[in-house]
């Protein structure tokens, strides 16, 4: 007896090709993530260190106002957003002095600007851990109705035996096969690029972290508040 995997397909029963068509959709946008996510990742990284030697300059100079602005032709950079906010709060503090001095503020806005960033970075990781943990679920759902389905062909035909319900339980397994066959990249997909936007994030709280060091060492702000704060 061969096994016609196409001949399995077309005779598949309508609840079997509703399985193998959402498992189908949960594939298409588990790769579409992995695609864009990929894209992003690689696109920030290339984008901020074009940026980052800019910024470098720029800070040397004291060129701030033109560091926030020119972070406008790096849309695509994490960095390049993060330091942006958090130059624009150091200025407008500078500018008017307020009872928290202005590393605190930029501190706090740089905080807030991270959970954003890092909410942008992980964006669409809930639908691969989403297919990875529900496709063998769902192809399990598939194997539980075809073989039901198969054993109530044989109440009916009053017959046994195995060929009487090889098809219907080849036709179960594949669906349960598929469903492994979605989940398993989906797993592997999330892990990759979990580790990749765990490596992203810590550069830029490097970045943040540096960032900030220079504002008060260079800039003596550190000095500054804490001098204000003894007065006090």
């Amino acid at each position: 007896m061969s096994f016609d995997l196409a001949e399995v397909f077309r005779n598949m029963q309508p609840f079997a090709m509703a399985i193998v068509a959402t498992l189908a959709l949960m594939a298409m946008a588990a790769l579409s993530v992995v695609v864009e996510r990929v894209w992003v990742y690689y696109r920030s990284r290339a984008v901020s260190r074009r940026f980052a030697q800019e910024a470098a300059r720029l800070l040397e100079t004291g060129q701030d106002a033109a560091l926030i602005e020119g972070a406008k032709k790096y849309r695509a950079s994490h960095l390049a957003g993060l330091l942006a906010a958090g130059m624009k709060t150091y200025v407008e503090a500078r500018k008017q002095p307020g009872e928290l001095g202005a590393m605190e503020l930029t501190r706090r806005e740089l905080a807030r600007k991270s959970e954003q960033v890092s909410a942008d970075v992980r964006r669409g990781h809930n639908v691969l851990a989403s297919v990875g943990s529900v496709a063998p679920f769902v192809g399990l759902l598939g194997t539980v109705v075809g073989i039901i389905a198969a054993f109530e062909g044989i109440a009916k035909e009053g017959a046994g035996g195995l060929g009487a319900v090889s098809a219907g339980i080849a036709e179960a397994l594949i669906v349960t096969a598929i469903g492994l066959v979605v989940a398993i990249p989906s797993v592997l997909a999330f892990n990759f690029l979990s580790a990749r936007a765990d490596a992203l994030l810590l550069a830029l709280e490097q970045s943040k972290g540096e960032f900030l060091d220079y504002l008060e060492n260079k800039r003596g702000e550190g000095n500054r508040e804490g001098k204000l704060r003894e007065a006090a």
